[in-house]
């Protein structure tokens, strides 16, 4: 009997033992993970916060003082080339430009994309599945097989190198992954709040305006924020649909300007209209770059 009992004693030594080589083991798997991580994620900084703060600095520089010393602070703080590259170069016009198109192109795709992505996600009626799918389909087509077909659409209709033509085109060029973006936040709202609006006299608009749209904020902010991104560095399309210079966006006049100097490059204003198209971009997800971690979900058909 005593022998019986000596033996679980040593059973039960030998378990608290194991668990405890577990979980040094587990801790050492974790701290290794941990600076892989840490490490990867500095050198991945690095590479993409040098390259921003160097031609930040290099906007303030004279072209001679890039040319021969390029990672040295500059002697002269040189705040006109801003202003060259505002006024003189245009980037200025350019970029109230973008602000108008890009601004009017978020609202409309924002409101039709919310609401196509209710009446989805929310409603039950045939041809449901298709038009879904439908949608999808379009973020799996390329732009520019689309181009020659939109340019003689918008000349038909009038709007060829205008600004609501430019705009029409985002919107178009954006609907796709709103829609598929939102459907599953829409999808994801409980029930008994619609039900509730119901009972209490809400119609469909104003269920959907004042109490599930507000609902859906989250998603409705990451959504905006990448729709703002692509929207405003778009290239071939206002390239191809927007040939007035003065209806011209930003990304135009960059690469016009950028193109026009030819061998007299006037580097310190070319990085000065860099910074400008830039910190637009930057502000925007700075300011809400946590809705964009807490929101990101999987847009799949339920």
């Amino acid at each position: 009997m005593s022998a019986i009992v000596a033996d679980r004693e040593q059973t039960t030594d030998r378990k608290p033992a194991r668990d405890r080589k577990l979980t040094r083991a587990a801790a050492s798997s974790d701290r290794r993970f941990a600076v892989i991580s840490h490490t990867l994620l500095i050198l991945w900084s690095v590479i993409v916060i040098v390259p921003m703060l160097w031609v930040l600095v290099s906007s303030f520089k004279s072209t001679s003082e890039i040319l021969s010393s390029p990672f040295k602070l500059p002697k002269r703080w040189r705040f006109e080339n801003y202003a060259h590259a505002w006024t003189d170069a245009n980037i200025g016009k350019y970029f109230l430009n973008s602000v108008i198109i890009v601004v009017s192109a978020l609202v409309l795709v924002m409101l039709l994309g919310a609401m196509c992505a209710y009446v989805l996600a929310r409603f039950e009626f045939p041809g449901r599945r298709l038009i879904y799918y439908v949608m999808l389909a379009g973020l799996t087509f390329p732009v520019f097989l689309a181009i020659v077909p939109l340019f003689f659409q918008l000349q038909n209709f009038g709007l060829l190198n205008t600004r609501p033509g430019l705009v029409l085109t985002y919107v178009a060029f954006a609907l796709p992954f709103t829609m598929f973006f939102l459907y599953s936040f829409f999808r994801s709202l409980p029930h008994d709040v619609y039900e509730a609006a119901l009972i209490d006299g809400a119609g469909d608009w104003r269920a959907f305006f004042q109490v599930m749209l507000p609902m859906a904020k989250p998603g409705m902010a990451a959504v905006a924020i990448f729709n703002f991104l692509g929207l405003w560095n778009q290239f071939l399309l206002p390239v191809a649909l927007n040939t007035d210079q003065d209806k011209w966006v930003l990304t135009q006049g960059m690469s016009a300007y950028a193109s026009s100097q030819v061998y007299d490059i006037d580097y310190g204003g070319l990085f000065a209209a860099i910074v400008v198209t830039v910190v637009p971009v930057l502000i925007v997800y700075i300011i809400f770059q946590r809705r964009i971690a807490g929101s990101v979900s999987q847009g799949t058909f339920r």
